[in-house]
C-alpha cells in the first residue's frame, strides 16, 4: 500500500452560475464546496521539510473559487466538480485523487444538505 497525504478544505461558499431551470440560469447560486485531495508523499517529513514537499491549502481553495471561469454557466453541478478536479490535476502531478462535494444551498428548505460528491483519480 502506498503512503499518501490527504488535504482537506471544507465548506467554501461560492457563487456559481449553474442550474437547469429558468430561474437558475441567469443568476449565480450559492454552493458549499468541500475538497479532499490525496497526494503522493516523500518517505519522511522532518522538522525542516519545506512547504514544497506538501501542497499549499490555498491552491485547493483557488481551484474551487477563483479558478472557476467567471461568466460560464454550468448546467450541472457535476461539471463544476469536474472542473475543480481537472484544475487540481493540472496544478500538481502529485495529486492522485480528488473528491469534491457540492451542496446547493438555495434549494434547502430546512437546513438539509442536497448535492453531489464526485471522486476522480489521476489517469
Amino acid at each position: 500500500m502506498d503512503d499518501r497525504l490527504t488535504l482537506n478544505v471544507h465548506d467554501l461558499e461560492v457563487q456559481v452560475l449553474t442550474g437547469i431551470y429558468s430561474e437558475e440560469t441567469h443568476l449565480p447560486q450559492p454552493l458549499r464546496i468541500s475538497l479532499t485531495v490525496d497526494l503522493t508523499v516523500p518517505e519522511r517529513y522532518t522538522p525542516d521539510t519545506p512547504l514544497s514537499a506538501s501542497k499549499n491549502y490555498l491552491d485547493l481553495k483557488h481551484a474551487a473559487t477563483t479558478a472557476l471561469p467567471e461568466g460560464v454557466h454550468f448546467t450541472l453541478i457535476e461539471a463544476v466538480a469536474d472542473h475543480i478536479c481537472e484544475t487540481l490535476f493540472l496544478q500538481d502531478k502529485r495529486v492522485t485523487r480528488v473528491e469534491v462535494t457540492i451542496v446547493k444551498l438555495a434549494i434547502a428548505e430546512a437546513g438539509e444538505s442536497i448535492g453531489i460528491t464526485l471522486t476522480r483519480h489521476r489517469r
